[in-house]
């Protein structure tokens, strides 16, 4: 069993009609190279150089044209796709969603639990927190897929509750913010999480400037299948259930683990 697969690396605007289009363009190129399952970055429909109001002028609903069109786009392409929004919320702010999308539905939905309060950004200015919860997975040709945003990629527990539901790929769309050795920092922790979980992860960050490209899709074992320096592209690869197997039996660690992920009071 195999599946194939794609991160799509741009750098989203301001201009949500120009951001789209270039979603449609990444969409029907890695379509076109045969992917079934693409993951584009977070805020992937609209980025502000600063977490201000611009974010939440912009933001819709799930049932808004954005999503609308997102939907229209896997129908025609036969694919399914994992994209960041900034969807409305209350209180005059939003939550960073993430919508997994399969063949025209909607089929999964994930509100970063952890933001990015870090490295002199404050995501939470404009960003409520999703509570933790039952994660909603995304079932592609036999593959399970989990959702996680960014930030949460530094804290492990994140990816372990997505594996312990059943997720053996973890899609990851990211803007992580350049800066002193965050490069290193990402490819580091991909890398990590995919080895301690033995899943495979694929990685769509934005490129440059808002983003430190590098995207990536990483095997069980921690070698990248496919990735991408900083400029705008896609990458893809082929998921194996064969390679998934082999790995889970040569380094059994979710079965000989003696502890257990549960949310903080």
């Amino acid at each position: 069993m195999t599946l194939n697969v794609a991160v799509a690396q741009f750098a989203p605007t301001e201009d949500k009609a120009a951001n789209l289009a270039e979603i449609e363009r990444l969409l029907r190129e890695a379509a076109g190279r045969g992917a079934r399952l693409v993951v584009l970055p977070e805020y992937a429909v609209f980025t502000a150089p600063a977490m201000d109001d611009r974010f939440v002028d912009a933001a819709e609903t799930l049932d808004g044209p954005t999503v609308a069109r997102l939907r229209e786009l896997t129908a025609e392409l036969g694919v399914f796709a994992v994209a960041g929004i900034n969807e409305t919320a209350e209180n005059g702010r939003i939550h960073n969603t993430l919508v997994g999308l399969g063949e025209g539905e909607v089929r999964a939905v994930y509100r970063k639990v952890h933001l990015y309060d870090a490295f002199g950004y404050k995501e939470s200015d404009r960003v409520i927190a999703a509570d933790p919860a039952a994660p909603q997975l995304l079932e592609v040709d036999g593959f399970t897929v989990g959702m996680q945003t960014c930030y949460d990629l530094r804290f492990p527990e994140t990816t372990r509750v997505l594996v312990d539901a059943g997720a053996d790929v973890v899609a990851l769309p990211a803007e992580w913010v350049p800066g002193p050795l965050k490069e290193y920092h990402w490819n580091t922790l991909l890398r990590a999480r995919a080895i301690e979980n033995t899943v495979y992860v694929l990685a769509a960050d934005q490129s440059g400037p808002t983003g430190s490209g590098n995207s990536a899709v990483v095997d069980p074992m921690g070698i990248a299948l496919a990735s991408l320096g900083e400029a705008p592209g896609v990458g893809t690869a082929v998921l194996e259930r064969a390679r998934l197997d082999a790995v889970r039996r040569a380094n059994p660690a979710l079965t000989l683990r003696r502890y257990r992920v549960a949310p903080a009071e």
